[in-house]
């Protein structure tokens, strides 16, 4: 076999307490946070001199994790600006089951959340939506309907 499982997700952050915040009102665990640096973070990431607060979320089930990222060296980059569309190559989202997607939407906006468009129904499977959360990242909700 070649891989066991997939660990985690990592997202690049500005605002830390911001983005754990967010995560944290979906729904996830905050498992722990820490401070990198050091040979190894260097020879991991190609990068020299790193230095960087990592904090690890993840899902009440603990089958799914995101790390976040904050760097102090070197210095973030910016790819852009935050509201692009969906569509640009390279783009990625997370997309989260929930229990109720107008809920979590509601919950969502006090932590900087915007509709990317609009919740939308798939045949009598779905509503779904996109959600634009910290550092503009685009969280997708997928509620099932029974």
């Amino acid at each position: 076999m070649a891989i066991q499982r997939m660990d985690n997700v990592g997202i690049v952050v500005e605002d830390m307490d911001a983005a754990i915040a967010f995560f944290v009102e979906l729904g996830m665990e905050l498992e722990g946070r820490a401070e990198v640096e050091g040979l190894f973070a260097d020879q991991c990431t190609g990068l020299d001199g790193v230095r960087c607060d990592i904090a690890m979320v993840r899902t009440p089930d603990g089958h799914s994790r995101l790390e976040l990222a904050k760097y102090h060296s070197p210095a973030v980059i910016s790819a852009g600006p935050r509201n692009r569309p969906h569509n640009i190559l390279g783009t990625h989202r997370i997309m989260f089951a929930v229990d109720d997607i107008e809920d979590t939407v509601a919950r969502l906006r006090p932590h900087g959340a915007e509709l990317v468009g609009e919740i939308a129904r798939f045949e009598d499977s779905y509503l779904l939506c996109y959600i634009r959360g910290p550092e503009g990242i685009i969280v997708g909700l997928a509620e099932q309907l029974r």
